[in-house]
C-alpha cells in the first residue's frame, strides 16, 4: 500500500491537486484504489463555498467512487483485497484511494464495469433514500420528477417505472424528455415552454414530488400536489428563496420535507448501501435498470468536466478516470 495519495481540494473555487498522507485502515476501513471519481452537483456548490464536508470528513472533493480494495481492517468482514467495489462517501472521492468504512462499500454489481461503478452509488442511493424512506412512495401513487435527465432524476425515474408508478418528468430540453420516456417515464415537460402546472393536472397530478429546484417551483410544486402529497427539496438550482400557499398545505394535508444525504450518519449510510445491493445492484445486473455515464474525463479534465455539468448540459453521469 502506498504510504501517500493525490487528492483535490477547492482553492479560490477551484479543483487543485494536492499530496496527502494516507492511512492504515482501522477496525472495519478498507483502503480502496480509486479507478473512477463520480461527478455530483454537491460538487459545484462546495466549489463555490455553499456547501462544505461534514464535520470530520476529508475537505476533498467528491461523493463517490470505484476502485479496487487494496487493504482491509481487521474488523472488516463482507470484503477483502481485490474486491470491485463503489463507495458512498462524505466526502474525499476525488483521490487516487480512499479509506473508508466498509458499510459505506458494496461490490460492483455483476456485470457492471469500474466505469459505471463511479456513477451508480450517489445517484441510486439519493433516489432510493427520497423516493422510500423520505416521501414512501406506495405503489400506483403518482411521481413528478423535476430535472429528470440529471443522474438521480433517471435513477429515481427507472425505480419508480421498475415499481409501476407513473412518472412525470419536467427536463430542460426535448432530447432530454426523450430519454427519461425511454428509461420508463410516462410523460413530460420542456421547462422552456414555460409553467408546468395545467400540464402535471392533465396527467392527473403527483402524490410525490422530488424537486432539486425548489425557488419558484414550490409554489408551482403545491398546485399540482394530490391531496395528502408529498414534496422532497433535495436542491436550490432555482433559489432559495420561495412563497407557499399556507391555505394550500393546510387544506390538501401537504407536506414538504428538505433532504440531504451527503451530513447523514454511518449507519443510514450502511442501511442504504445494502438496500441498493439487495434491490437495485440486480435490476443493474440485468439491465433492467441503467447506470448511464455520459462522458468519461481524464482526472487532470476535472474542471474540464465540473463546468460542463455547471451548464446543464448533462443526460446522465460524468466520470473521472484515474
Amino acid at each position: 500500500m502506498p504510504k501517500t495519495a493525490i487528492g483535490y481540494i477547492v482553492e479560490q473555487g477551484r479543483p487543485v491537486a494536492t499530496e496527502f498522507e494516507l492511512a492504515t485502515p482501522q477496525v472495519d476501513e478498507v483502503v480502496i484504489e480509486v479507478s473512477h471519481s463520480g461527478i455530483n452537483r454537491a460538487d459545484l456548490s462546495q466549489l463555490a463555498g455553499h456547501y462544505p464536508p461534514p464535520a470530520g470528513a476529508s475537505d476533498r472533493l467528491g461523493l463517490e467512487a470505484s476502485g479496487r480494495v487494496i487493504a482491509v481492517g481487521p474488523a472488516v468482514s463482507r470484503l477483502q483485497v481485490g474486491d470491485e467495489v463503489c463507495a458512498l462517501l462524505a466526502a474525499g472521492g476525488y483521490a487516487s484511494h480512499v479509506v473508508v468504512s466498509e458499510q459505506q462499500v458494496a461490490k460492483l454489481p455483476q456485470g457492471i464495469s469500474l466505469e459505471q461503478g463511479a456513477a451508480i452509488c450517489e445517484a441510486y442511493a439519493t433516489a432510493w433514500y427520497n423516493l422510500y424512506e423520505i416521501a414512501a412512495l406506495q405503489p400506483k401513487e403518482r411521481l413528478l420528477m423535476h430535472a429528470g435527465a440529471s443522474s438521480v432524476g433517471l435513477a429515481a425515474v427507472q425505480l419508480a417505472a421498475q415499481s409501476g408508478n407513473k412518472v412525470f418528468v419536467t427536463a430542460g430540453s426535448d432530447e432530454k424528455l426523450a430519454l427519461c420516456k425511454e428509461l420508463g417515464a410516462d410523460a413530460g415537460w420542456n421547462r422552456h415552454q414555460g409553467p408546468f402546472v395545467e400540464a402535471v393536472k392533465g396527467w392527473g397530478g403527483a402524490d410525490v414530488i422530488i424537486d432539486p429546484v425548489a425557488g419558484d417551483y414550490l409554489a408551482a410544486d403545491q398546485q399540482v400536489l394530490n391531496l395528502d402529497g408529498r414534496i422532497v427539496v433535495l436542491g436550490l438550482m432555482g433559489g432559495r428563496d420561495a412563497q407557499l400557499d399556507a391555505a394550500r398545505l393546510l387544506m390538501k394535508r401537504q407536506r414538504i420535507q428538505g433532504s440531504t444525504l451527503r451530513s447523514q450518519s454511518l449507519t443510514v449510510k450502511g442501511r442504504l448501501m445494502r438496500a441498493l445491493e439487495q434491490n437495485v445492484w440486480p435490476l443493474l445486473s440485468k439491465g433492467t435498470c441503467q447506470a448511464r455515464v455520459e462522458q468519461v474525463y481524464p482526472i487532470a479534465d476535472v474542471a474540464v468536466a465540473l463546468q460542463q455539468l455547471a451548464e446543464n448540459k448533462t443526460m446522465g453521469k460524468l466520470v473521472l478516470a484515474w
